[in-house]
């Protein structure tokens, strides 16, 4: 696993900033938290399985009310891995308690905005300190910044 960067001065304020204005964005959205959104978890489930399915060559296992495949091919995933729906899909590196702790608030957004997920994430940004639902599932946990002594992002 490649080595933490080291987050530029002033992140957390903008992370910040970055939270409360998806917050503010949510009391717009429809379908929050609703049958259409969990349909739209179960959705990205079964894309996740099929992904996974096809390309994972590790084992396959379930832990934390997530499917986690192992063993795809770094293509099929950016980073450490992918949140689709309730599966979680990554190489061949150990899934840590930590990494299932973030992925696994990825799974409750998927649940919270089904449909949308995908496209929310896409407008939020590929940098990981400025995009919501990366902050929101914990940046030290996801390995995006150094752990802080005593405290979770």
């Amino acid at each position: 696993m490649s080595p933490i960067p080291t987050p530029p001065v002033g992140w957390r304020e903008r992370a910040d900033l970055a939270v409360a204005r998806g917050r503010r964005l949510d009391r717009f959205l429809p379908f929050l938290d609703s049958p259409l959104s969990r349909a739209g978890y179960v959705y990205g489930t079964v894309v996740g399985w099929i992904w996974g399915s096809i390309w994972s060559t590790g084992r396959v296992e379930r832990r934390a009310g997530m499917w986690i495949f192992r063993g795809m091919p770094r293509w099929a995933y950016r980073r450490g891995g992918v949140c689709v729906g309730g599966c979680y899909l990554t190489g061949d590196e150990p899934v840590t308690d930590r990494v299932l702790a973030h992925e696994s608030v990825h799974a409750d957004q998927w649940r919270r905005y089904g449909f949308l997920m995908p496209v929310l994430y896409a407008l939020a940004g590929r940098d990981p300190l400025r995009n919501r639902f990366e902050i929101e599932a914990g940046l030290e946990d996801g390995n995006y910044v150094p752990r802080a002594t005593g405290r979770r992002s």
